[in-house]
């Protein structure tokens, strides 16, 4: 039988922080809840220092500010408060304006991430 489980970004299992990004990991039945802050001015490629990030972000919600993706085939998305994206291997992204970036990066271990992607496409 499944159970009700409730956690807290508040006492995160996990804290790391990178120059203008702050990642807190929360576990929760089996799925990775990643809640990522971003400083105005954050880039992957300035506060990471390579080109390219090579992780799937499977769901990936933006809780608050606006913050931009770009492939490495040049296709450029913008994501605001509310949007929900699925962002493949191969990107880099940056924050746009004055305003933090808060934002949920969700993942499962296991996962079927084509499945999942094609899902989220419809």
């Amino acid at each position: 039988m499944a159970e009700l489980i409730k956690k807290s970004f508040e006492s995160p299992e996990k804290i790391e922080e990178y120059p203008g990004l702050k990642s807190e990991l929360v576990n929760i039945g089996g799925i990775e809840v990643y809640r990522m802050t971003f400083k105005p001015g954050w880039s992957w490629v300035e506060s990471i220092g390579s080109q390219s990030c090579d992780s799937e972000h499977i769901i990936w919600v933006v809780l608050s500010g606006r913050f931009a993706v770009r492939m490495n085939d040049g296709t450029t998305q913008e994501f605001k408060s509310g949007d929900i994206a699925t962002i493949p291997p191969g990107h880099t992204s940056w924050v746009i304006g004055e305003e933090s970036v808060v934002a949920l990066d969700i993942e499962k271990e296991g996962i079927d991430k084509t499945l999942l992607a094609s899902l989220l496409e419809d």
